[in-house]
C-alpha cells in the first residue's frame, strides 16, 4: 500500500511541477506544504487510510482537507495519478471514478443530480484520463467526461462529452475545440 501511494504521490507531483515549468526535481517530504499539492496530499493519504480498513481515521483526514482547502473529496474516491488541482476552494469532487492526468481549477461540482446520500456510482459523473474541468464548471448526474475532454467555464454539464471534445455554455454544448465559443 505504501508503494503504491508514494508512486501516486511521485507521478502528482511531477505533473504538477511540468505544468508549472518547474525542473523535474524529486519529490521532498516539504513538497506536502505546497498550497497546489498538500490537498493532493491529503486526498492520497485519506484514500489509502480507506483502502487499508481505516475508514475513521481516512474521514478526519477528508474532514481536515475540507476544512483547511474547502475542498470536499470522498476517501472512497478512486483517483488516478498524475492528478492537479490548482486552486482547491469551493471545490466538490463526488464523482464515481476520476482517471489519470485530471486537472481540475477551483469552484469545480463533481456530483449526483439529486441528492444522494448512498452514493450510488450510476449516478455520478465518470472522468476519463487527461481532462480538464475549468473554473467554476458543474458535471452533474451519471455522465461520462470522454478522455481528453475540456470542460469550459462555468459550464453545466448534464450529458455525456465526447473525448476530444470542448463543452461550454449552460447547459452546456459541444464545440469544435478550433472554434470560438459564443455567448448564448
Amino acid at each position: 500500500m505504501t508503494f503504491a501511494l508514494r508512486q501516486t504521490l511521485d507521478a502528482d507531483w511531477a505533473r504538477l511541477a511540468q505544468l508549472s515549468g518547474q525542473p523535474q526535481a524529486g519529490r521532498r517530504w516539504v513538497h506536502h506544504f505546497s498550497p497546489r499539492f498538500a490537498p493532493v496530499s491529503l486526498i492520497r493519504h485519506a484514500h489509502a487510510l480507506h483502502c487499508a480498513g481505516w475508514g475513521r481515521l481516512a474521514k478526519l483526514v477528508q474532514l481536515a482537507n475540507f476544512v483547511v482547502f474547502g475542498l470536499e473529496v470522498p476517501a472512497a474516491l478512486a483517483i488516478g495519478p498524475g492528478l492537479v488541482i490548482a486552486h482547491t476552494q469551493g471545490t466538490v469532487l463526488g464523482a464515481a471514478a476520476i482517471g489519470s492526468d485530471v486537472t481540475i481549477f477551483h469552484q469545480v461540482t463533481l456530483g449526483a443530480a439529486a441528492i444522494d446520500v448512498a452514493f450510488t456510482p450510476a449516478l455520478r459523473p465518470s472522468v476519463e484520463d487527461g481532462v480538464t474541468l475549468s473554473v467554476g464548471a458543474k458535471v452533474l448526474g451519471g455522465v461520462r467526461l470522454g478522455r481528453g475532454c475540456v470542460v469550459g467555464a462555468n459550464a453545466v454539464v448534464l450529458a455525456d462529452v465526447p473525448a476530444g471534445s470542448l463543452a461550454v455554455g449552460v447547459p452546456a454544448r459541444i464545440v469544435a475545440r478550433d472554434e470560438p465559443a459564443q455567448a448564448a
